[in-house]
């Protein structure tokens, strides 16, 4: 009997097989309605398919071509956006020492790492490029680490948040840069163990020629046990619901406080809107885990691929720091006074 892998592996051929033979079959029935054009009246209703058909085509093309520059477009503009408040971070001393914008600058990196990694897995899905295994995978946990790693991090920025208005004697004791460091690192390692975990299985399920073979990257031919995908649901359940208690916590107890102060323009109550804007970016992430569900519906249709991609991963990465940097008063007056010193 065959391995489980080699049956995941000869389905997912034999399905781009199907798909090539359905293009090859489109091709020739094309080509024969221009045929028909040719030889036929004008203004026939057999002239008039092959016209609809080959235009339907061409602006399916159009659409496509253009959503992949609008991603690759706001893929730029986030890289760009990335660099200038990183240049922020990195040229202002006093911003480097701030606990709070060291976890900001620390999700920007990460959420740009999730974003590359998700559109190099697209674009090879897209034009059906073969790779090795071993980079296959490289790819998915670097994207699923970096997905884990987002909700952990604005966890933890809500927690800043907490110390900052319920215990703010101790916020400067507690939440120092080095700390940060360390909760960025503990972050980074409660987020890839589970790819350290599904590895080992992937490894205990298969034969070693597995690892040497070009397949198409998708994440089917890598789950080739079902216990890597009933893991990796428990996983992201199991990480949203605790970050999602972390911020219910943290915001109920700074609006406490700020109830106390009796003043809307408080601290607390700024620290408040901080939670719960951190709350909304915890709800765009979940948006993304609506991606994997969608991508067994449209499996062979590229247009509905990049538009998965725009808005289901890469919109609520473009949103979060811009809403976030935007909004801090230090970032939005380093940038316009760098801004103003270049006019």
């Amino acid at each position: 009997m065959a391995p489980d892998w080699l049956i995941h592996f000869l389905a997912g051929e034999r399905s781009l097989c199907q798909s090539l033979q359905s293009l090859r079959s489109l091709r020739t029935l094309c080509s024969g309605f221009i045929e028909m054009v040719n030889s036929t009246a004008p203004f026939t209703n057999t002239t008039l398919m092959p016209v609809t058909s080959r235009n339907i085509i061409a602006e399916l093309f159009h659409v496509w071509l253009g959503l992949l520059s609008l991603v690759l477009f706001c893929f730029s503009f986030f890289l760009y956006f990335f660099t200038v408040i990183l240049k922020v971070y990195f040229t202002s001393p006093h911003v480097r020492e701030n606990a709070r914008y060291v976890l900001f600058a620390h999700m920007l990196i990460n959420d740009t790492l999730y974003i590359i990694s998700g559109l190099v897995l697209m674009l090879y899905s897209i034009f059906i490029v073969s790779i090795p295994v071993p980079i296959c995978y490289t790819l998915f946990t670097l994207s699923s680490t970096t997905f884990r790693v987002t909700p952990f991090n604005l966890a933890a920025m809500s927690l800043e948040r907490y110390i900052a208005i319920c215990f703010p004697l101790r916020h400067i004791t507690l939440c120092t840069p080095q700390r940060s460091y360390v909760a960025i690192a503990l972050i980074w390692v409660a987020g890839i163990m589970p790819n350290v975990v599904d590895i080992l299985i992937l490894s205990a399920s298969v034969e070693r020629s597995y690892f040497s073979l070009y397949i198409i990257c998708k994440q089917e031919l890598i789950l080739v046990n079902p216990l890597q995908s009933t893991m990796r649901t428990l996983t992201f359940i199991l990480t949203l619901a605790q970050v999602f208690l972390v911020i219910i916590f943290t915001y109920v107890n700074v609006m406490l406080v700020a109830r106390q102060f009796g003043s809307g323009s408080s601290s607390a109550s700024k620290a408040g809107k901080t939670v719960m804007l951190h709350a909304f970016q915890l709800f765009l992430c979940m948006l993304s885990l609506t991606s994997s569900i969608s991508e067994y519906v449209t499996a062979y249709n590229s247009v509905y691929k990049v538009i998965n991609f725009l808005i289901l991963m890469c919109l609520p990465r473009f949103l979060s720091p811009l809403i976030y940097g935007l909004r801090d008063e230090v970032f939005s007056k380093c940038i316009r006074k760098m801004y103003s010193l270049k006019v």
